[in-house]
């Protein structure tokens, strides 16, 4: 059993900035990519970042400059750093990973939002 838990979302001013984090924890032996995709009410899931297991990176237009992917292998954990927030960044932003003989599982999701 394998599950992803996150943590780290909230509410935050335009301009500011929030961390996400997600770890995996059960019966794994190999992660290969992990990312971060979000959901705004009433919209497809999108793609925000995604990071391979050899560190390689790849983020949506809309984030590029602005959101920082990370992961810590040791720790099985993978982070979204996030600034100059903007209202249209609000979303559910849920956690990915590809994980042993490449199976996908997702966190159950952390609300970001960014109001006045």
């Amino acid at each position: 059993q394998v599950q992803l838990v996150e943590s780290g979302g909230g509410l935050v001013q335009p301009g500011g900035s929030l961390r996400l984090s997600c770890a995996a924890s059960g019966s794994i032996f190999t992660i290969y990519a992990m990312g971060w995709y979000r959901q705004a009410p009433g919209k497809q899931r999108e793609l925000v970042a995604v990071i391979s297991s050899g560190g390689s990176t790849n983020y949506a237009d809309s984030v590029k400059g602005r959101f920082t992917i990370s992961r810590d292998n040791a720790k099985n954990t993978v982070y979204l750093q996030m600034h100059s927030l903007k209202p249209e960044d609000t979303a559910v932003y849920y956690c990915y990973a590809n994980i042993n003989w490449h199976d996908d599982y997702w966190g159950q999701g952390t609300q970001v939002t960014v109001s006045p």
